[in-house]
């Protein structure tokens, strides 16, 4: 699995990306819009950036899956919004939103995982690498 340090630089690349372009290039990737995800350091209180992929969209509700590609291990923002769930969203580009995510219940998992590994089958790759459940999270 990637190492923080490549998990970093790949987040740097893909910012530097969008810079380059003037937000032309970088806002959505493979089908998915682009998300910079705002959290509160578990650890340091301090404001933690980040750009992910939402498979999945149901009004203003946005789904993340803390999949680390597959990893034993969670997401360092996923562990931050566990401690902090109030979070800052931009979704390809657009105004930062204060929100709130939270882990999905059981039975909403059960709807919404299938509609996301019938799109995008590299999450049910990851999750068939790992074996712990891997979280799907909901920024409402």
């Amino acid at each position: 699995m990637p190492s923080d340090a490549v998990l970093k630089l790949m987040n740097l690349s893909h910012r530097a990306a969008i810079a380059l372009s003037g937000g032309r290039v970088g806002r959505s990737f493979s089908g998915m819009p682009v998300v910079e995800l705002t959290t509160t350091g578990r650890k340091t209180g301090r404001a933690r950036t980040c750009l992910l992929t939402s498979p999945f969209q149901e009004g203003s509700r946005i789904y993340l899956v803390a999949s680390r590609g597959g990893d034993d291990r969670h997401p360092d923002w996923f562990l931050n919004l566990e401690a902090h769930p109030e979070v800052t969203v931009s979704v390809q580009g657009g105004p930062r939103q204060p929100r709130r995510a939270q882990v999905v219940s059981a039975d909403e998992r059960a709807r919404v995982w299938p509609l996301i590994t019938a799109r995008h089958r590299n999450y049910a790759g990851y999750q068939e690498k790992t074996d712990r459940e891997i979280p799907l999270v909901v920024v409402e």
